[in-house]
């Protein structure tokens, strides 16, 4: 056996090669897709239940202004005063109504008793509100 020779060309077999392998990177690329997706949607979700159960001031003072019971002048007066104030810096026009009608209703406030509005200042408020956009 020691003549014999080990040394046999194999012309089938063939050496190894490297194989590229990027299922590591494809698994990295989809998660960072996936995670800014729901990142991007837990965003506008939150940021819609945030928006629809915000307060809206002027809605509610547009509310209460339609809502004012005129028949005790007094507390109309310093109602109307109040929540009309909201408005009042929508444009000049509101801005100028708006003093007007405060100065309409000076007569009905700072007293003990006072009579009910008469229908000249109910028509301002009726037309103040009338101008009302919310």
């Amino acid at each position: 056996m020691a003549g014999q020779n080990f040394d046999i060309p194999l012309h089938d077999i063939k050496p190894l090669v490297e194989v590229q392998e990027y299922s590591l990177l494809y698994l990295i690329g989809v998660s960072v897709i996936a995670l800014v997706i729901f990142a991007g949607s837990l965003y506008l979700i939150l940021r819609w239940l945030k928006h629809r159960n915000a307060f809206n001031i002027r809605k509610e003072h547009y509310k209460l202004l339609e809502a004012l019971d005129l028949s005790d002048a007094k507390k109309a007066a310093y109602d109307v005063t109040f929540y009309g104030a909201t408005f009042k810096d929508d444009s000049p026009r509101h801005t100028e109504m708006y003093k007007n009608l405060v100065d309409r209703l000076e007569q009905y406030k700072y007293k003990k008793d006072v009579e009910n509005l008469d229908s000249e200042v109910l028509g301002y408020i009726d037309l103040y509100k009338g101008m009302l956009d919310v």
